[in-house]
């Protein structure tokens, strides 16, 4: 079969032929239709993912779309520590597999699960998807991840979502009540951040820096014993931070992670059916571009910041 295989993590994933996979027991074989390319897969494929256990050759893809033995439709999260989806077919375990409808766009939802996944889980898991009367602000949400998190945010019942991102252009075109710019210099953005010091919830995509300069606006400005949840869920801005302890002391705060490790697995098969259901159905969206997995090594980052994905012809 043909698929990206990494044989080396100094460079790109090759176009190439690969042994077809055998299922185990409890493995599913998948004729993959779509899958995508984002930051965690090109971790994945160059080494640098914390999970990565240095093991090569791989495929790398975390999920996708594809068809099982019996020709049912499905989104599947791979398990296999060789098989990946950026293939013509895969395995991965049976319990790690959505049925979808036979009329499921397979790219539209490969291209936005992943991302609409990471903030969908982390409001299911920590607040049991109910928002209703929340205030939430999304740190980093010009990414594909933020965007689709305001959506994710207000479908749940959020009253009040404050966008909190770099790219003015993006920023300025996000459906959020308001809207706060990284670049902004220090006193606008603290008086930006300060204004929103009622937040409920944070969604961090970002950490680092630009977490820190959020915190130590928003933490001083916080009155009465209102609790502030923040979920860290990325790093695109650093991968530690400094943070006075007094700031943390002086508020109702928690600070919790959100990612893989941190959500039990039988969580996500519970609560990514009726996300799969949304994005079939068109309920969140994110800028995509599809492309066959032919061209995987001379398009493994997106020149316009759309969402990748690779399709394969359908046997």
């Amino acid at each position: 079969m043909k698929a990206a295989v990494v044989t080396t993590f100094d460079q790109k994933p090759q176009y190439q032929d690969f042994p077809a996979p055998t299922p185990k027991t409890n493995q599913e074989l998948i004729h993959v239709l779509a899958a995508s390319v984002n930051h965690r897969v090109q971790a994945q494929a160059d080494g640098s993912h914390y999970t990565s256990d240095g093991q090569l050759p791989l495929i790398p893809g975390l999920d996708g779309v594809g068809r099982l033995a019996d020709g049912r439709l499905a989104y599947f999260v791979t398990s296999d520590p060789v098989y990946g989806a950026l293939a013509e077919q895969t395995v991965t375990d049976r319990r790690r597999i959505i049925p979808l409808a036979a009329d499921t766009d397979a790219a539209k939802v490969a291209a936005s699960m992943n991302p609409a996944m990471s903030s969908w889980m982390a409001l299911k898991d920590r607040f049991n998807g109910d928002l209703a009367g929340k205030k939430v602000l999304i740190l980093g949400a010009t990414g594909h991840a933020g965007s689709l998190a305001i959506q994710i945010s207000r479908y749940l019942g959020a009253t009040t979502v404050i966008a909190v991102g770099r790219n003015q252009q993006k920023l300025a075109q996000l459906p959020a009540d308001q809207k706060v710019s990284l670049l902004a210099n220090d006193d606008d953005f603290t008086t930006a951040i300060a204004a929103n010091a009622d937040a409920d919830i944070v969604l961090d995509y970002l950490w680092g820096e630009a977490a820190r300069r959020t915190m130590l606006a928003l933490l001083p400005a916080r009155k009465g014993h209102q609790l502030l949840t923040w979920i860290e869920i990325g790093s695109m801005a650093g991968a530690a931070l400094s943070l006075p302890a007094a700031a943390l002391r002086a508020v109702d705060f928690t600070l919790i992670g959100s990612g893989q490790g941190s959500i039990a697995p039988q969580t996500f098969l519970r609560e990514l059916p009726e996300l799969a259901r949304l994005l079939s159905q068109g309920q969140f969206n994110t800028a995509s571009t599809t492309l066959p997995l032919a061209q995987v090594t001379a398009n493994w980052t997106s020149a316009d910041d759309k969402r990748l994905v690779f399709t394969m012809n359908e046997a």
